[in-house]
């Protein structure tokens, strides 16, 4: 790199380079984003009725709404994390085992597939004519799983929210140092005491910054709650924003309801703030010693590969489901709908679109917080851009739509810029993303070539080409197919903004759910899903190149 650099040092001392200030990018980015949010918190505020609040607040149906959204939350948070807790040990003790690589990638496939495509695999296996039931009924048994309500609730969260912890709480075990593991073998010491003395005050550590972003998460689910809540008596917040704003026309109750949602995420934020910054990053591929004494203990090895291989059904079972019942469907008919890739067009240009604004974003910050650590060396105000970036973890996307509709919707075109619109949240929803994985990379180039390009005098659109993309190349394709893909198969805001005339796949699918014509909607959410791979495919291969792909 340092000789390719010098090599090209004459030609670019020949050329007029434009000087750009530090600050700009970032501060440009930073100004867009906080307009975003403040007129979309603004509209809150003056739609909310602020007056009538001490009455509002103790509306049964509020109260309710409020309680059932924090108790499913929390049961969704618990039992996630108590469930993955056993799945992490295992995969933690058992770190060789043939197909472990693989069994990871799956555990990491419920982020990227879109809810509206799981929540249809679910049906197919929970659902009153699905298999488990049938196989209850097919045994002689009276009973039946009822699907909709708290129950298919908790199973859709346990889908995504138990990989999720799994793949969070595996890094704790690689900060046991193998001294640990030594003195327990010379101890003697049993699998119990093994978890009680040393796996434990590490997981424990890693425990509340897992178990906030998971909260969160359930906090905000809408997709999940929209489809298996069953009805009024399992409604949560963002369920209930939707409903006011697209059926009952009531925008001040759908801003007093997304300022609480705000208000209870924000403090959720601010209580776990210390374990979310030291929450450790890694891709779940734990290393741990293998000369802790219980992997050979009587049972053991079987006790793990039970859990590991209940974990992978549970998770495996809704997908397969979903590729046998698109495969059985009427393929031709919904391949021919003109509808749907209409549909399909919508999603893409909405992922686009969303993908480079995140990265855009991201990029402007990343550029400027480098610049304010080396150059200025300011760490402090460097980190507190980064963090800036981030804001949109505290703010839920159906807050920010909730604003923006009640903002644009006395001007009347409100549903004519519904793509444009939903296009910009998920930019700024993705935008921790591109912030968290190209972000390390950037600024270890920049520690590692700052001096260097001081000298030469090399910034602004050549440090970028020649310094900085050959390195963050790879992880600026990850982000950027991951945050297309999540924004192609979203259906939050969309449901919000999106009409007859300006449909997109994941809000095909749900009306399709809703209308029930199963068989379309089981080949439709196929076709949702093999479209997000290829998307993500796509952008990774054009941007990162081959090697990206491996």
């Amino acid at each position: 790199m340092d000789q390719r650099v010098a090599s090209l040092h004459e030609s670019l001392t020949g050329r007029s380079q434009l000087r750009v200030p530090g600050w700009l990018p970032g501060g440009l980015s930073l100004l867009v984003i906080s307009l975003i949010l403040f007129a979309s918190l603004s509209a809150l505020f003056f739609n909310a009725q602020l007056a009538s609040l001490t009455t509002t607040l103790f509306d049964p149906y509020l109260l309710r709404v409020l309680r059932f959204t924090l108790w499913q939350a929390s049961l969704s948070t618990l039992l996630s994390v108590l469930l993955a807790i056993p799945v992490a040990r295992a995969l933690a003790r058992r770190t060789t085992f043939r197909g472990r690589s693989v069994l990871l990638l799956l555990l990491g496939l419920p982020v990227a597939t879109p809810v509206i495509v799981v929540i249809f695999g679910i049906v197919e296996i929970y659902g009153n004519n699905g298999t488990l039931n049938h196989l209850i009924r097919l045994f002689g048994f009276s009973f039946q799983v009822n699907l909709y309500g708290l129950t298919g609730i908790l199973i859709a969260h346990l889908f995504f929210n138990m990989p999720l912890a799994v793949r969070m709480l595996l890094p704790a075990w690689n900060q046991i140092p193998d001294e640990s593991w030594r003195l327990a073998s010379q101890l003697g010491m049993k699998s119990g005491s093994l978890f009680k003395l040393i796996e434990w005050p590490v997981l424990r550590r890693v425990l509340p910054g897992s178990a906030g972003i998971i909260f969160l998460l359930c906090f905000a689910s809408f997709a999940i709650v929209l489809v298996l809540g069953g009805g009024p008596r399992a409604t949560t917040i963002e369920v209930a924003i939707y409903q006011a704003l697209r059926f009952d026309f009531e925008p001040s109750k759908a801003a007093l309801l997304a300022l609480i949602q705000l208000v209870i995420c924000t403090l959720t934020v601010a209580l776990l703030h210390h374990w979310l910054r030291t929450l450790p990053l890694s891709s779940g591929l734990a290393t741990t010693s293998q000369n802790r004494p219980d992997l050979n203990q009587p049972g053991s090895r079987l006790i793990d590969f039970g859990i590991i291989l209940v974990a992978t059904t549970f998770v495996a079972l809704p997908l397969l489901a979903l590729v046998r019942a698109g495969l059985t469907g009427p393929v031709l008919s919904v391949i021919s709908d003109q509808s749907l890739w209409s549909a399909a067009l919508n999603s893409l240009m909405i992922a686009i679109a969303a993908a480079g604004i995140a990265f855009s974003l991201g990029m402007a910050l990343l550029t400027t917080s480098r610049y304010l650590r080396f150059h200025r060396k300011q760490p402090n105000r460097s980190e507190l851009l980064e963090l800036s970036g981030s804001l949109t973890l505290v703010v839920p996307p159906m807050v920010i739509a909730t604003g923006l509709f009640s903002l644009l919707l006395p001007f009347g075109f409100v549903f004519d810029w519904g793509l444009v619109l939903v296009a910009m949240i998920n930019g700024l929803m993705v935008l921790p993303y591109v912030i968290r994985l190209v972000g390390p990379a950037l600024l270890a180039n920049g520690e590692h070539y700052h001096h260097l390009c001081s000298e030469l005098g090399i910034r602004g659109w050549h440090q970028f080409k020649l310094i900085d993309w050959p390195i963050i190349r790879h992880p600026a394709a990850f982000s950027m197919g991951l945050c297309a893909t999540l924004s192609f198969g979203d259906l939050g805001v969309v449901a919000l903004f999106g009409t007859h005339d300006a449909m997109t796949l994941p809000l095909l699918l749900y009306h399709r759910i809703g209308a029930y014509q199963f068989e379309a909607a089981s080949v439709t959410a196929l076709i949702l899903a093999l479209l997000c791979l290829v998307v993500f495919g796509v952008i990774d291969l054009l941007i990162g190149g081959r090697r990206a792909l491996h």
